[in-house]
């Protein structure tokens, strides 16, 4: 298994993973939607030439008090072909991901998922970090991740994605 940087090649391939995991097309428009507009990361997993699972990352914003200025992302969408589901193709694209994005000097990540899956990369509800979701969910659904240590002290807010995330609904 290869966990790569999206390429401009991949594009038709990644829209297809999002649709065959989603059962739907809510989340490829969101990722064609993202894409371009920076900062963005979006990495997808390889087997046998073929890609089969797809992460990306997005810029959100916190509307409320930050003592400095920080870059959160949003995690979303993280999507594997149904066929090779609970394999860890998931997981390997969300710790290579993390990685990536604290190298990049990035502060922290939000995402919005399971909470029994997510707190295993180190996620913890955002509220512990005085943080709230902009949309109506519940608490220990929206998680955060410091990658950089204490990014978050001084901060809180109400965490604000861009609007391209309404195609999802």
């Amino acid at each position: 298994m290869d966990i790569r940087s999206e390429k401009p090649e991949d594009l038709e391939a990644v829209r297809n993973v999002n649709i065959a995991a989603f059962g739907r097309e809510n989340e490829a428009n969101l990722v064609d939607s993202l894409r371009g507009i920076g900062p963005t990361f979006s990495f997808v997993a390889v087997q046998s030439d073929r890609i089969v699972g797809h992460l990306f990352f997005s810029l959100v914003a916190v509307e409320g008090k930050c003592s400095r200025h920080l870059s959160i992302l949003g995690l979303a969408p993280v999507a594997v072909l149904p066929k090779y589901q609970r394999q860890g193709i998931g997981t390997l694209l969300i710790r290579q991901g993390l990685k990536e994005c604290g190298r990049s000097g990035f502060h922290a990540v939000v995402v919005l998922g399971h909470p029994d899956f997510y707190p295993r990369f180190g996620f913890i509800p955002a509220s512990r970090k005085s943080l709230k979701c902009e949309y109506d969910v519940p608490d220990e659904a929206f998680m955060v991740l410091e990658l950089e240590s204490g990014a978050l002290q001084d901060c809180s807010g109400t965490v604000k994605y861009r609007s391209e995330f309404s195609l999802c609904e």
